[in-house]
């Protein structure tokens, strides 16, 4: 239960949803290339991603000097089953 109430808070800022969202289409992003995307310094966009990181919802890989990050598909799979059983019926209905 802590574990879905630090994932369903790490997404609800809109920079680590928008992290988030990147990583869905890019897996593999280096820290760096995040400041890019989101008018925010390096330490907050690297604040960010350890929240991400530490709510299990991303997973890090050490490329050379840099880090590289990924959406870690079991803690997206805790999320969506978490939210799927607040209205389990409402989701059947809709798919």
């Amino acid at each position: 239960m802590a574990g879905d109430v630090a994932a369903l808070r790490a997404l609800a800022h809109p920079v680590r949803l928008g992290i988030m969202r990147r990583l869905a289409e890019r897996p593999e992003t280096c820290a760096c290339d995040f400041t890019e995307l989101f008018d925010v310094a390096q330490p907050t966009i690297s604040q960010h991603l350890k929240v991400l990181r530490e709510a299990g919802l991303v997973r890090t890989r050490r490329r050379g000097t840099q880090i590289c990050y990924s959406i870690n598909g079991g803690g997206l799979a805790a999320v969506l089953e978490t939210v799927a059983a607040l209205h389990p019926a409402a989701l059947a209905d809709a798919g």
